[in-house]
């Protein structure tokens, strides 16, 4: 079993500070039943989402419960659509509750974004819903692992509330092979420290990530002042900031002064996933006819193929039929006539019922 350490760390944004309003974020790491969990999440912050904050701190204690009693089962699962479905319905089982307790209108109410990670023995699940983003730090040097997932434009994201939300999370399966350390974090981190425009990860992810090595206790109260000192407080408009790090002692950590402080952007491309899917519509419509007129056909032949089937059934029997008149004198023979003429009459009878049903 591997060697592993938790922690994670949630801080109030300036912006919440100054107006007085509760944090929105929550986050929890756990070890417990051989299954090691940090899991972070960003409560809704607009006007309508009265209660994201109450969503998020469930989401946190839901997921974590779930991994840590149910591992196996999910990871042993092959049909990843099962999965994700699954883990969507235990939130909103849980915010069904909190609905109730709080008399409120709708499940939107309670909208918040979701990351996390599982590990127990050398098998890893992640999962992430929204904005914010979680990173593999590996000896190699620091990369995400999933991005941050905006909708229809960079100030909006999707939340475990939204309809269709398990189409939305994403969900990885794999091992720690390689890895020293994964780090989740909320956009209110994931902002200061990440290049969407170059997919860099700044290297003081990895050093964030390092202060687990003293200890959970310590690197908690580490983790706090760096965020306070370079994230939070760097900004009178920063938002809520949470980080969660899964830390595998023993591992090789990467080499903090040959890790990459700049990368080129990414080269621009006028292609677009919209223009793709248009591109698609006349072969994806052909497609639909052509499969379309062969289940049509498959239709008719296996009515044709039941009736080949039963004629083959009919055809069988008289030859058994025949197979089986012993070897007898003329006059028995004569006398036996009679009976196969029955027979020979009963199968005509048979043929016929065959044909009818094939012509009706």
């Amino acid at each position: 079993m591997s060697d592993i350490s938790v922690a994670a760390v949630t801080l109030t944004g300036q912006k919440h500070r100054h107006r007085g309003v509760p944090c929105e974020d929550a986050s929890l790491a756990v070890i417990s039943k051989g299954v090691s969990v940090v899991c972070v999440a960003d409560g809704a912050g607009s006007k309508q989402y009265t209660h994201a904050r109450f969503g998020s701190a469930a989401a946190v204690k839901t997921i974590c419960d779930l991994m840590i009693d149910h591992f196996d089962a999910l990871y042993n699962e092959n049909r990843e659509a099962a999965v994700r479905a699954l883990i969507i319905a235990a939130l909103h089982v849980r915010f069904a509750d909190l609905i109730e307790e709080y008399q409120l209108d709708s499940l939107e109410r309670l909208s918040c974004t979701l990351m996390f990670c599982a590990v127990k023995g050398r098998k890893m699940m992640i999962g992430h819903i929204g904005d914010g983003m979680v990173a593999r730090i590996s000896p190699s040097g620091v990369s995400p692992i999933t991005m941050p997932q905006n909708g229809t434009n960079a100030s909006s994201t999707y939340f475990v509330t939204a309809s269709h939300a398990s189409d939305y999370l994403r969900f990885i399966k794999t091992t720690i092979d390689d890895v020293h350390a994964v780090a989740l974090m909320t956009d209110g981190v994931q902002d200061s420290v990440y290049d969407e425009n170059s997919g860099l990860v700044k290297p003081v992810v990895a050093k964030m990530a390092e202060t687990l090595s003293s200890g959970r206790e310590k690197a908690e109260l580490d983790l706090k002042k760096i965020i306070e000192k370079h994230i939070v407080g760097a900004s009178n408009n920063s938002d809520d900031a949470s980080f969660g790090v899964l830390y595998i002692n023993g591992s090789n950590a990467p080499d903090a002064g040959k890790l990459a402080t700049s990368a080129d952007a990414f080269p621009s491309s006028q292609d677009t996933f919209k223009e793709l899917q248009n591109s698609m519509i006349p072969g994806v419509k052909n497609a639909r006819r052509i499969i379309s007129e062969a289940l049509a056909r498959k239709s008719v032949t296996g009515e044709t193929d039941e009736v080949l089937q039963k004629k083959g059934e009919v055809e069988k029997a008289a030859s058994e039929t025949e197979a089986k008149i012993p070897n007898v004198p003329i006059q028995a023979r004569k006398k036996n006539r009679i009976l196969y003429a029955i027979v020979f009459i009963e199968l005509i009878a048979i043929l016929l019922l065959v044909l009818k049903l094939l012509f009706m």
